[in-house]
């Protein structure tokens, strides 16, 4: 773990080298939003890796709060009525309980808790209101906002905890890098070679800055980086090049759709929590995507 900490630190480090210099060239240059992003990733990447350094119960809370903030993010921008206060609340209450069932490891709970019991709990508590007029809008819009981001994002509190039968040296916390790493790795790649060599948009109406430049060169340079964290996994190298492959293109999947309802919101960001940034989901959106998708084949073939 003491590598890849170095390894970011290193990474870090050297863009902020960059922008140090590109600010002593290029001084009538605006680089206000790149050193923005230089400066959210240091307090990011301290932050992450404090979490992981930290006991279960307390990265757990942490990421019950990522959640809660997320869910909050998205919640903000709803048309709600007044009939929907109290199911708002009971979602708001199921974070709590979804990280309940994973600090317990109550597996079984806390994979269907959510998609089953919260589905059924949600619109039975709208009808209590009997406020009929917009009934299916708010009882869908709730129920995918629970999936997307507590479900999904819960998937990092459950590999968090995940009991293997890999080498000792793999564990919840090293696989969680791995991911994390990946995904946002390629987040960043995707967005370089897309300002660097961008030229054909691949979703135009959803997302005007992804392009097949981008979205080809940062997922291939990311799998290939993969590599270099292959000791954090249990995965042969073939294996991890497919891994890598797989999350990242859910990845991308999790932003598009992200980008997508903030173009049916009509906003550019979730929030501006993050400086050059937006809001949180604007940075943990790949992984509401990658996170289960992860979490299920490392279960499924490791434990």
């Amino acid at each position: 773990m003491g590598l890849i900490v170095l390894l970011v630190l290193l990474v870090l480090l050297l863009a902020s080298v960059l922008v140090a210099i590109l600010r002593r060239v290029r001084p009538h240059q605006d680089l206000t939003e790149l050193v923005a992003r230089v400066k959210s990733w240091w307090c990011m990447a301290s932050l992450f890796f404090a979490i992981i350094l930290a006991n279960n119960t307390i990265a757990l809370a942490c990421f019950a709060f990522l959640t809660f903030w997320a869910l909050k993010e998205y919640v903000t921008l709803l048309h709600t009525r007044p009939a929907d206060h109290r199911s708002l609340l009971l979602a708001f209450c199921a974070i709590p309980m979804q990280y309940y069932w994973i600090g317990i490891d109550w597996y079984g709970m806390a994979i269907i808790f959510i998609p089953v019991y919260m589905f059924l709990i949600l619109p039975a508590q709208l009808v209590l209101a009997q406020d009929t007029q917009g009934f299916v809008a708010s009882a869908s819009q709730m129920q995918w906002g629970l999936m997307a981001f507590v479900f999904g994002l819960s998937h990092l509190g459950l590999l968090l905890t995940l009991p293997l039968t890999a080498p000792v040296t793999v564990h919840g916390r090293t696989l969680l890098l791995f991911l994390v790493f990946v995904v946002e790795i390629s987040d960043v790649l995707q967005y370089v070679w897309g300002k660097t060599l961008g030229r054909r948009k691949i979703l135009p109406l959803v997302s005007p800055n992804k392009t097949w430049e981008g979205f080809i060169g940062g997922i291939a340079s990311a799998v290939l980086c993969s590599l270099l964290m292959r000791f954090l996994t249990p995965f042969r190298i073939g294996e991890t090049l497919l891994v890598a492959l797989l999350i990242t293109v859910a990845g991308f999947a999790g932003g598009a759709v992200m980008s997508a309802v903030k173009r049916d919101f009509g906003v550019k960001d979730f929030g501006q929590l993050i400086p050059g940034h937006g809001g949180m989901l604007d940075r943990v959106d790949s992984l509401c995507y990658a996170a289960p998708l992860f979490f299920h084949y490392v279960r499924y073939f490791y434990t």
